[in-house]
């Protein structure tokens, strides 16, 4: 490959105790919990809002946080979520008992409501957001990392921080770091599809159909997936036999979105592939609209309001962490004394490809072989977001390091929040006693997060981590 050296002087920022790389679901709780914790906070957001796919790529609804029993998440997943509810921006029908008790049941919200939500929450904190911003290099000494390069509307500029958390989903500032990682397409055959998520307006919900309020809602998003959808794609309506569909969640009196529509071979890392899935994305949007207006009770005169600015992407690069959780893990039901959180959410590996063969492994592993029981849960180590050997880096959201078959189940937003609250108070521990990442007192971080509201039932506790 043909190359260019490129040379600059650019001009070096006031230094920060903690850089947040990504400003999703995990680097927004992370940019906030260590904010709160005291640090000086800069995130580093490509887009303009936080939230990430919640927000930029319409992806809205919280992935449970129930087992059916009890509530599982706490911290500031849960405070988010409490206080969505209280201002009316999660969907008509949402009670507490979404997340109190109710088993495998997603939490439709208003994008939104989100982004403003977010926006007050980073500000009352402290945070330093950069909307806008990427970090598209980095300094590093050894296994620690001296400073990053942002890239913005003014140019780039230099950032010297204590510690670094890497929120990028894609583990960017990792592999910029040279940290080892997995790449999909590479490291395993199979990679997850993409989505183009919509928002559309003009639903019926008073359509005898929904008479039942959530309750025939499920009935009704039963029913596409397993009748209305496959007559559709005998009827010969797409342009691909699409076997699956998440499905339409309300939002508001007549507005839904619509998260449907793989964009399959999708490479998140190459911006021509990114590029051509969007295109595609966009066609198959509106099949989708169409399809609803055709086939689906009270969607006669749905319109499409708007495609996700940014691609529903579930997969690209990993870290290796200290610790790789498996399927098996999750099977096992296994506690780790060093927990950061624990999450029961079925592992939800897409379709790779439209043959019956692969619907049928996604529908096992949904369905069947890999769903908990209620009451049940796996935990999640510290030692998955600690890239393996290094000091002052950490990583939170889907990069985490984890197998194929698990990662289906801990990358949805609600794990995604919680693991970015670990990060945070994990850096700051470390700040404040110099001990490294990657050889962290885990019993007092569990303290820690503790003291913040997380439920972490262990009740065995390490000074040292699962490796």
């Amino acid at each position: 490959m043909k190359t260019h050296r490129l040379v600059r002087e650019i001009p070096v920022e006031s230094r920060y105790d903690i850089l947040v790389a990504g400003g999703g679901p995990a680097g927004t709780a992370a940019a906030i919990s260590a904010a709160r914790l005291g640090a000086k906070v800069l995130l580093a957001e490509a887009q303009g809002c936080m939230g990430g796919m919640g927000t930029s790529s319409y992806v809205t609804t919280f992935g449970p946080m129930g087992d059916g029993e009890k509530a599982l998440v706490g911290g500031f997943c849960r405070e988010l979520v409490e206080s969505m509810h209280q201002r009316g921006y999660l969907g008509p029908g949402v009670t507490p008992d979404f997340w109190h008790k109710h088993y495998n049941r997603w939490i439709p919200f208003h994008p939104e409501g989100l982004k403003r939500l977010l926006d007050e929450k980073a500000a009352e904190a402290g945070v330093d957001v950069r909307y806008f911003t990427r970090v598209i290099d980095c300094e590093t000494d050894g296994s620690r990392i001296t400073g990053a390069v942002l890239s913005n509307v003014e140019g780039y500029s230099f950032v010297e921080a204590g510690a670094f958390i890497d929120c990028t989903g894609d583990a960017a500032l990792s592999a910029l770091a040279g940290a080892e990682c997995k790449v999909a397409g590479i490291d395993w055959p199979d990679t997850a599809p993409g989505t183009l998520c919509s928002l559309v307006g003009n639903i019926d919900w008073n359509d005898p159909a929904y008479e039942g309020g959530v309750e025939a809602m499920d009935a009704v998003k039963l029913r596409v997936r397993k009748e209305i959808l496959p007559q559709a794609v005998a009827d010969g309506h797409f342009s691909e036999h699409f076997r699956f569909i998440p499905g339409m969640n309300k939002l508001g009196e007549s507005i839904a979105n619509i998260n449907a529509g793989h964009v399959y071979g999708l490479n998140g890392l190459d911006s021509k592939s990114l590029s051509e899935g969007m295109m595609r994305g966009r066609v198959v949007a509106q099949e989708f609209v169409d399809f609803y207006r055709k086939y689906v009770p009270g969607c006669q005169d749905i319109e499409l309001v708007s495609t996700a600015p940014v691609m529903g992407v579930r997969d690209t690069r990993r870290i290796v962490g200290e610790f790789t959780l498996t399927i098996e893990d999750y099977q096992a039901r296994r506690q780790f004394p060093d927990q950061v959180c624990v999450y029961n959410r079925p592992p939800d590996n897409h379709p790779t490809n439209t043959s019956e063969a692969e619907f049928e492994r996604f529908k096992r592993d949904f369905e069947g072989n890999g769903k908990l029981d209620r009451g049940a849960s796996v935990g999640i180590p510290y030692s998955i977001l600690v890239p393996k050997g290094w000091e002052n880096l950490w990583v939170a959201g889907r990069c985490h390091s984890s197998g194929h078959a698990v990662h289906g189940s801990i990358r949805a937003q609600s794990a995604a929040y919680m693991m970015g609250q670990a990060a945070a108070t994990a850096a700051k521990q470390s700040l404040e006693t110099g001990q490294p990442g990657c050889d962290l007192d885990t019993e007092a971080l569990v303290m820690r997060l503790r003291a913040q509201g997380c439920y972490l039932p262990q009740t065995e506790l390490s000074k040292t981590m699962t490796r």
